[in-house]
Order: structure tokens, then C-alpha cells, then sequence
């Protein structure tokens, strides 16, 4: 599944990112809110690796929604964090609002994503019905 890739290459970036923004937090004084963005750019980094997997071992229409959800998750935190970050490099928010929808649409994303779990977990417990030869 390519949108697997897109998922590791979107978390190799937010790890990158997060980094970054965690060696600029050393340096500059009173940043909380890159050490904020950088924990959360860097966990959900290594969340979006390990969901890259199980998306390439998924079948297809599973695997489907998962790679929306973990984009959603992305794009969530990558919103959420790019708003800390804009705070202090920029001294302005990205936009009205840009944090508390990042942060809502990354718990969505993760809510999202235990409904999914449930569900594929129900899928593979399932009687599967027999194949006709």
C-alpha cells in the first residue's frame, strides 16, 4: 500500500521536526511551547512509523481507513505543533483557532483509531465464510 509511505515519510519528518524544535528549546529561554510541540511532533512521529507497518500488513479496505486515520492523526498534531512553533518564531498564531482544531482533530484521530482497532479485531475473530473452489 503506497499511502503507507506517505504515513512514514509524513512521521519521518514530524520526528525531524520534533527534534529540531526540542534543540531549539535548549537555546531559547521561556519556549514551553516548543518543548510542548516537539514531545508531541516526536511521539506521534514514532506512533505514524509503527501505523506505517500495520498498514502494509492490512488488507486493502481495512488498511484504507487506517491510512486515513493516521493522516488525519498527522495532520492533526502537525497542525497543533506548527501553531506552538509559530507562537515563538513568528510571535503570532497560524491562525485563530489553529491549535484547539489541531489538538481536537488529533484526539479524534486517536478515538477514530480505537473504533478501527475494535472493529478489525472483531473482523479477525470472525467465522470466515469457506472459499468455493
Amino acid at each position: 500500500m503506497r499511502l503507507a509511505f506517505l504515513i512514514g515519510a509524513v512521521a519521518a519528518a514530524q520526528g525531524a521536526a520534533g527534534v529540531a524544535l526540542a534543540a531549539a528549546s535548549a537555546h531559547l529561554d521561556a519556549s514551553p511551547f516548543l518543548a510542548t510541540a516537539s514531545q508531541f511532533l516526536m511521539i506521534h512521529a514514532a506512533a505514524g512509523v509503527g501505523l506505517a507497518a500495520l498498514a502494509r500488513t492490512t488488507p486493502r479496505q481495512e488498511a484504507n481507513w487506517l491510512a486515513a486515520i493516521v493522516l488525519a492523526l498527522q495532520a492533526g498534531v502537525t497542525l497543533f505543533a506548527g501553531d506552538l512553533a509559530a507562537r515563538v518564531f513568528l510571535t503570532t498564531k497560524l491562525f485563530s483557532l489553529a491549535a484547539p482544531i489541531g489538538g481536537g482533530l488529533t484526539i479524534l484521530s486517536w478515538c477514530a483509531l480505537a473504533v478501527w482497532a475494535a472493529f478489525a479485531m472483531l473482523r479477525a475473530n470472525s467465522p470466515q465464510t469457506p472459499r468455493e473452489s
